[in-house]
């Protein structure tokens, strides 16, 4: 699927009504859910309908663009950073940790696109071919696990970010099983203690 990202340059006006209908739907899904009508969306953008689907076809194309547009700002720099630092497992740390602040600040988004494998790998591509160099150069670093593979990390951050579903809304939780998996992916165990546990909404573990 194309993105409006990867078409050829808009004219200004047009950029800032793509600008504005995916600030929209960042702030539509966070207040409605993944259900949000994309006229609520246009409404909210204050553009009319005939704008939104000139620049998104669908609901899924404005998703995974407004995802897409999030990555690019918070996770792509710190993956450059990761790149050019000397320690490659801090980088890889600091890398997931920046996917996961947008997976918790965008979970709604997130469960618009719930089971399209396919369509997530399409605009996290760039990410997991750095998270793969990273590997690499930690494993010859000797501070990652050499039988963790890509294949192995990619399914650990799927598995990190679908435990998002069970925290409260903007809560940080997913710090804990993100030290989990660092944990188990090192060589040596880091010298610091698990961040906090924090409930799991409308679920409890006392005894009856």
């Amino acid at each position: 699927m194309e993105l409006p990202s990867e078409r050829k340059p808009l004219r200004a006006d047009a950029a800032r009504n793509v600008d504005k209908i995916i600030t929209a739907a960042r702030q539509c899904f966070r207040e409605h859910g993944p259900e949000v009508p994309l006229q609520t969306i246009a409404a909210t953008a204050g553009v009319g309908p005939a704008t939104l689907f000139r620049n998104f076809s669908d609901k899924e194309q404005l998703v995974l663009s407004a995802l897409s547009r999030e990555l690019r700002q918070h996770a792509d720099p710190v993956a450059q950073e990761a790149l050019d630092g000397m320690d490659a497992a801090e980088g890889l740390m600091k890398l997931i940790d920046a996917v996961m602040r947008v997976a918790s600040d965008d979970a709604n988004l997130l469960s618009a696109v719930a089971g399209r494998r396919g369509l997530l790998v399409g605009i996290t591509r760039g990410l997991i071919d750095t998270m793969a160099t990273l590997l690499e150069r930690g494993q010859g670093q000797g501070s990652l696990r050499r039988d963790i593979t890509i294949e192995d990390m990619v399914r650990l951050v799927a598995m990190l970010i679908g435990s998002v579903d069970t925290m409260e809304p903007g809560s940080e939780a997913w710090k804990r099983p993100l030290a989990l998996v660092e944990d188990a992916i090192r060589t040596e165990r880091p010298s610091r203690p698990l961040p906090e546990q924090s409930d799991i909404p409308g679920v409890s573990f006392e005894a009856v």
